[in-house]
């Protein structure tokens, strides 16, 4: 099996966004003690993602529309592929926070994230298999079927040692390119391949958080990002052009991010809350289970029944949480 050895340049303009990023990432990073306003960064995160990675491949859901269903929300006048894309997406990105902590990514995991995503969405191959056609997407045309699994043999290898020697801000753009370029499966590459980004972020706790999306940079600017990809192939697959869009991408992500922070910590007012690690636990526990009885909170976070009351009310105070139901029935629910 040939090793894969990406092709880059560190040059003068790649190195101030990097820079420029990591003072970003700080920025944002020390902010995120004042937690008022996390679980609502979290969950319009999750939202943007989704909907701005399905919108690249062609789904006609609107944002609020795709808000109505990560919230359980009817969704009329609209197709079951284009809404099951979407629930397909929140379920990938699920399987990728769960897993954020994996030390090394294998076949077995990427196939099952495929399964995920593209499940009962492909219009041709099988979902969770590597493709045994050849394909082509616009002038690109990707290896043949008959290299694929040595080729993604190569950048898993790379990905679970060399990648963890540079910046995750690099390899997260060098894994998504080189997933793109050897376009794995039959269809659902390019959601797959962004979600491989977004977990390589995630396992280098560089968005330890998940308060950012950068799917919707590319979505605001798609024929931008057909470009960059296209233009490494031109380049004799040199990845600088593509790391500098990739790194430009993630400081203009974090400085929105910036902004939804300062909005939304002004519209906190003076309510201020330092998690405690039992906290970030049962918050998210509750961004799991959408919701939960007192018993379901103190038996998942192993606590006592007071134990669990000393967390809630602060959780509670900050309007993080509330209770809905009767006092005998009542479930508590992010706000």
């Amino acid at each position: 099996m040939t090793k894969y050895l990406p092709l880059y340049t560190i040059t003068p303009r790649l190195l101030s966004e990097v820079e420029q990023v990591a003072a970003l990432h700080e920025r944002v990073a020390a902010a995120a003690v004042q937690v008022p306003w996390i679980p609502a960064l979290q969950k319009d995160t999750r939202v943007r993602n989704a909907h701005s990675s399905t919108a690249i491949e062609g789904n006609p859901l609107t944002l609020e529309q795709v808000r109505a269903i990560e919230e359980g929300r009817e969704v009329p006048a609209t197709g079951p592929r284009s809404q099951r894309e979407v629930t397909n997406y929140f379920a990938g990105l699920r399987f990728v926070e769960k897993n954020a902590q994996r030390s090394a990514v294998t076949h077995a995991e990427v196939l099952k994230l495929h399964r995920i995503m593209a499940g009962a969405v492909m219009d041709q191959g099988t979902a969770g298999r590597y493709r045994t056609i050849r394909v082509r997407v616009g002038s690109h045309v990707a290896p043949p079927p008959e290299k694929v699994h040595g080729m993604m043999s190569a950048l898993l290898d790379w990905w679970n040692v060399q990648a963890t020697r540079i910046s995750p801000i690099l390899s997260s753009a060098i894994i998504h390119h080189r997933f793109e370029t050897i376009h794995p499966f039959a269809d659902g590459n390019g959601r797959t391949g962004r979600m491989l980004a977004l977990w390589e972020l995630y396992r280098r706790r560089f968005d330890s958080h998940h308060i950012f999306s950068i799917d919707e940079y590319y979505w605001e600017d798609r024929p931008r990002y057909y470009a960059a990809f296209v233009k490494v192939g031109k380049e004799k697959d040199d990845l600088t052009s593509w790391l500098e869009y990739s790194a430009e991408g993630l400081r203009r992500t974090l400085e929105r991010v910036w902004t939804r922070i300062q909005k939304l910590s002004a519209h906190a007012g003076k309510t201020k809350l330092v998690l405690r690690p039992k906290q970030e636990q049962l918050l998210h526990l509750l961004r799991e289970q959408k919701a939960m009885t007192p018993r379901e909170i103190w038996d998942g976070i192993g606590v006592s029944k007071q134990g669990a009351l000393d967390l809630l009310r602060p959780l509670i105070k900050a309007g993080l949480i509330r209770r809905i139901g009767t006092r005998k029935t009542g479930r508590y629910v992010l706000v």
